[in-house]
C-alpha cells in the first residue's frame, strides 16, 4: 500500500475508486466497505484509495476532546488498511481550516483536481464538508457535472453489520472484550514500552512487565483482568494483564501489568525486557479488579487467575 501524507505532492491516479473516513479500528462495518472498494478497483482495472484524517476531527472541533480515546493509532490504521488490500491510504492533516471546506470545495480541490477520482464509494448516511452539507443524494444528483460515479453501501447492509467505533468503545469501557473483538474482527490489542514499577509483583512470584502506551489517545479496557496475548519480538506468549489502582497494596495510579508466561507450562518467561516494545492483545475479561484481604488472598487470587488465562488462551 502507498502512503501518502498529505495531498499537495498526489497527482491524479489511475482509475481512482475513493472513500472517506477517520476509519478509526477498521471495524467490521468498514471492512465491508472496503471489500466494496476493492472489487469495484479490481473490476474498472483501477487504483483504490481510502481518504483519512489525523487528528481524529473530534480531537480539534468537539468540545468534548479531551475525553476521546481512540481504537487504532495512526501506525495501527495504516497495518490494517493495508491488510485489508486498500491501494493507496491519503493521511490528510486535519485542522480547523480543513473542517472549514465546504462540500463543494472537498469535492473540486481533492477529489477531482488531487486524486482524480472515477468512483466514490461511502457509506450509508456518509457526510462531509462543512457543518456535514455533502451527501450521496447531492453527489448523485452532479456526478455527471463532476465526472464521476458514487456508490452508497446500502443502509441494510450497514445495519446487519450492527457496529459502530462508538459501540466498540462502549464494550471496551465496560471491559466486554468478547463483544468487542466481535464488532472488530480481531482482538483488541494495545502497544508500548515496558518500564519500571514498583517491583512488588517478583516478591509475590509474579513479576510483571509495566506497559507505558506509545499514545496516550489509545483507549485502554476498564479495570479488571485480562487473558492476553503478548506479541514481543518474533514471538506469542501468554498472559494475564491487569489494568487498575492495585487497590490490595496501595497503589495511587493506574497501570497496565502483565504476567506473561509461555504457552508451554514446562517453560518460564524470565528475560529482562525494560525499555523493549511489546504488544497485548486482549481476548477474554477474566474478573474486576477488587481488594484483597492481603498478601496471601492476593496470590492465591493470582494462581487462579494465571490457571484460568491459561485455559482460555488454549482454546482461541
Amino acid at each position: 500500500m502507498n502512503v501518502h501524507h498529505g495531498i499537495d505532492q498526489l497527482t491524479p491516479l489511475r482509475n481512482a475508486v475513493v472513500t472517506s473516513g477517520t476509519f478509526d479500528g477498521v471495524h467490521r462495518g468498514h471492512q465491508k466497505i472496503l471489500t466494496r472498494l476493492t472489487e469495484i478497483a479490481e473490476s474498472i482495472g483501477g487504483e483504490s484509495v481510502v481518504l483519512t484524517y489525523w487528528p481524529h476531527p473530534r480531537t480539534v472541533v468537539s468540545n468534548d476532546s479531551q475525553n476521546l480515546r481512540l481504537l487504532s493509532t495512526l501506525e495501527e490504521k495504516i497495518e490494517l488498511l493495508a491488510a485489508a488490500g486498500v491501494g493507496h491510504l491519503v493521511v490528510i492533516p486535519f485542522t480547523r481550516s480543513f473542517s472549514q471546506l465546504t462540500s463543494e470545495e472537498f469535492i473540486q480541490s481533492i477529489l477531482i483536481q488531487r486524486i482524480g477520482t472515477r468512483k466514490l464509494v461511502i457509506g450509508y448516511d456518509h457526510r462531509f464538508g462543512r457543518d456535514r452539507e455533502g451527501g450521496f443524494d447531492y453527489i448523485q444528483q452532479h456526478q455527471v457535472q463532476y465526472g464521476f460515479e458514487v456508490e452508497e453501501i446500502p443502509r441494510q447492509d450497514i445495519e446487519d453489520v450492527g457496529v459502530s467505533s462508538s459501540k466498540i468503545r462502549a464494550a471496551l469501557a465496560e471491559g466486554h472484550i468478547h463483544a468487542a473483538n466481535l464488532f472488530l474482527g480481531r482482538a483488541y490489542n494495545l502497544t508500548g514500552t515496558v518500564v519500571k514499577g514498583r517491583q512488588l509483583g517478583r516478591t509475590l512470584g509474579f513479576p510483571t512487565a509495566n506497559l507505558q502506551v506509545d499514545d496516550p489517545i489509545k483507549l485502554v479496557p476498564a479495570n479488571g483482568v485480562y487473558a492476553v496475548d503478548v506479541l514481543y519480538k518474533d514471538q506469542v506468549l501468554g498472559g494475564m494483564t491487569n489494568i487498575g489502582f492495585r487497590p490490595t497494596v496501595a497503589g495511587e495510579n493506574q497501570t497496565i501489568e502483565t504476567y506473561i508466561f509461555d504457552r508451554d507450562p514446562a517453560v518460564t518467561f524470565s528475560r529482562d525486557i525494560y525499555g523493549e516494545h511489546l504488544t497485548l492483545r486482549f481476548r477474554e475479561f477474566i474478573r474486576p479488579e477488587q481488594k484483597f484481604s492481603g498478601l496471601p488472598a492476593l496470590v492465591a487470587q493470582l494462581q487462579a487467575d494465571e490457571q484460568t488465562a491459561r485455559t482460555l488462551l488454549a482454546d482461541k
